[in-house]
């Protein structure tokens, strides 16, 4: 900021100091200290706040496990969805790992049972009467062409909709955690639910037993932890405030709070949105 206000040779600008009221100089310091503050204030609200766009953006959850030797393919497709041009703006992907395959000799340290209790409820919901993995289930419903060319086509018929819903994510850092708040409103009012979750990027992990034993699995997206589902009221709002916990030896730069509105009847997602986690 002082080389913004005093562009002469150092030297002429110490005369010049020396000549200016005390006054002056606390004037000059006081914009300067301003103009800093409102700067980073811009940068704070940028990075750490987030809406949904006006047209739909795409759910994209895989439902895998450490202990299922056909799911490091999925994975490893979850994990380049970015850079194959699905960014935030047309999918949120989502990695929940079950743990209904740790019996079989590995136990997936990124398993929850509530995890395989969604993917019930939302086969459930589009009429499925099974579940397995690697399953990927798009907008909350089963799609088994995934690695071809329909994916693309999928995508892009569910961007082209109108979003139902509205959401805001704002993040606040704070020491080895995160306050996330997540505000939402639906368009016609419609009954809904809202599902707040913490995301991780770059986990590897060295499986020792199991189907995948001797392998090193990577891991992008991987949910560790799930809040919901949170009611709307009347009006078809609804605001929550969640602290995440940085999980251990994860980097902050790595994680991502996402909200989710969806339809509690038949499972149909309104809107969804994710936003990087600020390291203030």
């Amino acid at each position: 900021m002082t080389s913004l206000l005093w562009m002469a040779h150092p030297a002429a600008r110490t005369a010049r100091t020396s000549l200016r009221a005390p006054w002056k100089d606390n004037i000059v310091r006081s914009i300067a200290v301003a103009t800093c503050l409102l700067a980073c204030a811009n940068v704070w609200a940028a990075g750490c706040e987030k809406s949904s766009p006006a047209h739909t953006v795409a759910l994209v959850e895989l439902y895998t496990s450490e202990g299922c030797n056909s799911c490091p393919p999925a994975d490893r497709w979850l994990s380049g969805l970015a850079s194959a041009g699905f960014g935030g703006d047309r999918v949120v992907p989502l990695g929940l790992h079950v743990d209904y395959w740790d019996y079989i000799g590995w136990k997936d340290a990124f398993a929850q049972a509530r995890f395989g209790d969604r993917q019930r409820a939302m086969s459930r919901a589009s009429g499925s009467t099974f579940v397995y993995t690697p399953q990927v289930m798009v907008q909350a419903r089963d799609f088994r062409s995934w690695s071809g060319t329909a994916f693309d086509s999928q995508v892009r018929a569910i961007n082209a909709r109108p979003a139902q819903a509205d959401i805001k994510l704002a993040i606040v850092p704070a020491a080895g955690a995160f306050r996330v708040t997540a505000q939402a409103q639906t368009i016609s009012k419609v009954g809904a639910q809202m599902f707040v979750a913490l995301t991780q990027n770059r986990i590897v992990t060295a499986v020792k037993a199991g189907e995948n034993r001797g392998e090193s699995l990577k891991h992008d997206h991987v949910v560790r932890e799930w809040h919901g589902p949170l009611a709307f009221d009347a009006d078809g709002r609804a605001k929550v405030e969640r602290t995440f916990s940085v999980p251990a030896g994860a980097r902050a730069t790595d994680l991502n709070a996402v909200a989710i509105v969806q339809n509690p009847v038949n499972g149909e997602v309104l809107q969804t949105v994710a936003l990087a986690a600020c390291t203030g």
